[in-house]
């Protein structure tokens, strides 16, 4: 009877020891940059995204083949293992397969395309996510559209550009996309199944009382503010907009009012802009741009094209203050709720909207209240978040069953392998007789 119970109790020892000891999940970011989230909102995603994983006592490395600047999160300081890998190097191959993640995630389409075969090959059972952090190909249709100076239509979509996205979606187990109007894109236009996309939009800290007791009023705030990154090209694009068309009209109006111009990566063009006469304001990398937004009574982000949700005026209305935007500027980041301001696309209406907002209290204080219900209805839930963890583990549990349903994935890699491995290849021998 003893010998039963000691076995039993022995049998039960060892489960509890296994238990303890099961392999802790590993998860790698393959950057196409090192995150810079003072830069850009594509790096605060990714720090996002970062901390979503370590959350779940995860594991967490991020590789890149780029170099780090000066303004290059530090990872390993919240946790996360740093290594640099190069492209178009088999020593790649031993990295991945040694190393043997349990998910890989893909920053943006061209990552994919360089290191998802490698990821394939050397460690199938790894489950291969894509963020895609905006449509890519969606953004360029516009701006040729844009340039044209005409609508866009279906067929701008339908791009070589494209074609390299959405096989890149389809080669994945999972796609993050950023906002809901892409998601119903991928579905409605390119037949993508669903079960392959997960909405995770913006996830922000609620706005309360005491935050909104930090803001500066209407009085204490002077001038207008807009902010981006000068390497994503409607940015650049916006701020000729302002200098050229839209700033004159306000200035004529406002002629002590100054425009406020912020960026990281300026280039010498858009210094040259900088003209104290006419209040046009250039004074490049924001060091803290909820600051910055929120010394300023109204943020305008005249965008003609793009994709994706826009960073700056989800914190302008994180700052309280309000903003003039174009109907792609405010794309899937009110649904049916009215905008933190005024939403205009012809450059007299957009101008004529800005002054209200900058002279009417009221119109002032009704915008930034809209804001707040923005942020606190659509982004500070998180449960796309959670929804993330969950859609993983059915993966984990179902990986095969799901493969075996995306047949056209399934193709599409089958196809794809051989020609961007033999690519890549052929570069690397390349490289080798230099």
């Amino acid at each position: 009877m003893f010998q039963i119970f000691f076995g039993a109790l022995l049998k039960l020892f060892r489960f509890t020891f296994a238990t303890k000891l099961k392999k802790q999940r590993q998860l790698l970011f393959i950057g196409l940059v090192w995150p810079e989230p003072a830069s850009s909102a594509a790096g605060s995603r990714l720090i996002k995204l970062i901390h979503i994983f370590l959350s779940q006592g995860w594991k967490v490395l991020f590789s890149s083949a780029a170099a780090k600047s000066e303004y290059s999160a530090d990872l390993v300081s919240i946790g996360v293992i740093e290594v640099s890998v190069e492209l178009n190097n088999s020593s790649f191959d031993v990295f991945i397969s040694d190393l043997n993640p349990d998910v890989v995630i893909f920053d943006r389409f061209m990552t994919e395309e360089q290191y998802g075969w490698r990821v394939h090959e050397n460690c199938e059972k790894a489950i291969r996510i894509l963020d895609t952090e905006d449509l890519h190909f969606l953004r360029k249709a516009r701006f040729q559209a844009v340039k044209e100076s005409r609508q866009i239509n279906e067929n701008d979509l339908k791009s070589e550009d494209a074609k390299r996205e959405i096989a890149a979606i389809l080669r994945c187990d999972l796609s993050l996309i950023i906002s809901g109007f892409e998601v119903e894109l991928l579905k409605d236009i390119f037949k993508i199944e669903p079960s392959l996309l997960h909405y995770l939009p913006f996830s922000f800290q609620p706005t309360t009382k005491e935050k909104m007791g930090e803001w500066k009023s209407f009085e204490e705030r002077n001038d207008f503010v807009s902010i981006g990154n000068f390497l994503h090209p409607p940015n650049a694009d916006l701020v000729k907009q302002l200098k050229n068309i839209i700033w004159p009209l306000i200035r004529k109006e406002l002629p002590l009012a100054k425009m406020h111009i912020y960026g990281s990566y300026i280039s010498q063009q858009y210094k040259e802009m900088h003209d104290e006469k006419s209040g046009f304001i250039v004074h490049g990398r924001a060091e803290n741009a909820l600051e910055v937004l929120g010394n300023a009574r109204v943020c305008l982000a005249p965008i003609r094209f793009g994709a994706g949700l826009k960073g700056k005026l989800a914190e302008a209305m994180l700052a309280g203050t309000p903003s003039v935007t174009t109907s792609v500027g405010a794309e899937a980041m009110h649904e049916l709720l009215d905008w933190s301001g005024f939403i205009e696309n012809e450059p007299e209406k957009f101008a004529a909207a800005a002054i209200q907002l900058y002279l009417d209290k009221a119109s002032w204080q009704n915008a930034q209240e809209n804001g707040i219900t923005i942020i606190n209805q659509l982004f500070s839930s998180g449960k796309e978040e959670d929804s993330l963890v969950l859609k993983i583990n059915d993966l984990f549990e179902n990986l095969e069953k799901h493969r075996q349903n995306n047949f056209y994935g399934a193709l599409l890699l089958h196809q794809t392998l051989s020609a961007t491995k033999y690519m890549s290849r052929w570069i690397e021998e390349k490289n080798k007789q230099k």
